[in-house]
């Protein structure tokens, strides 16, 4: 477990932005202000936030306060300013249309609440669905993806052939759950983006989860930012942040 007095000076250097070498940090977010059209107030007012690779964060506030918002931000599925978000040393804002989803595919892993599964395509073909779209993380998985699909099944405790054989739908939401994460991981990506992803999972189920998930990312440095309201898994990340004292879009 991450201590009380690492968590708070982890804060304070997340709230100063840590932007240093800036080609080590997957995740670079400067002066981000955005506000959803029509909207009375602004959504997020994010001064500085940074992750470097290999990096794990815990991101915990209420429901509605606007974290996965921030995840479709940084992600490119709303429009954000040009200069506020950068991936990869890429200016998210400044990538439009088709170019977006490219770049998405090849530099972001995402873990949904809802999985987000093809229902009707195996275990292992749902891990391999990025090789698919994305010739980046096709060739980053080296000569065999279907072996390194397979090999980030095993690791994430889904070694049984049968299991990567049968359809996303026939199996169960602890498998559908680590389906999505290998799905996630393959071909290395810069950063994985998850959004409550342990909600419909036990206790025992979520602990072991987000230590797999952590563990894979740190392996291949990965940068992690993972939100959440379940303050109990935050011992698990490196650093954890109050989504409130980040985003100031009431100030």
């Amino acid at each position: 477990m991450k201590t009380a007095a690492r968590r708070e000076s982890a804060a304070g250097d997340f709230m100063a932005g840590r932007l240093g070498d800036r080609r080590m940090h997957p995740l670079r977010i400067e002066r981000l202000v955005y506000r959803w059209p029509g909207a009375e107030r602004g959504t997020l007012g994010i001064g500085a936030l940074s992750l470097a690779s290999g990096e794990s964060l815990f991101l915990y506030g209420p429901s509605g306060c606007g974290k996965s918002t921030l995840l479709s931000a940084i992600a490119g599925v709303v429009d954000v300013p040009k200069g506020a978000i950068h991936v990869a040393d890429q200016d998210v804002g400044a990538v439009r249309g088709g170019a977006r989803d490219r770049f998405r595919v090849d530099h972001i892993g995402m873990i949904f609440q809802v999985f987000n599964l093809v229902p009707w395509l195996s275990a292992l073909e749902n891990v391999l669905l990025p090789c698919t779209f994305s010739q980046r993380r096709r060739t980053r998985t080296g000569e065999d993806p279907a072996g390194t699909a397979q090999r980030l099944l095993d690791e994430l405790g889904l070694s049984d052939p049968a299991l990567a054989s049968k359809p996303a739908n026939e199996l169960s939401v602890g498998q559908q759950q680590r389906v999505a994460a290998a799905r996630a991981l393959i071909g290395t990506p810069d950063l994985i983006l998850a959004d409550e992803p342990t909600s419909a999972l036990d206790e025992a189920a979520k602990v072991a989860f987000v230590e797999l998930l952590a563990r894979e990312c740190a392996q291949a440095g990965t940068a992690l930012l993972f939100v959440s309201h379940d303050r109990s898994l935050e011992g698990h990340f490196d650093h954890s942040l109050d989504f409130l004292d980040l985003n100031r879009s009431a100030d």
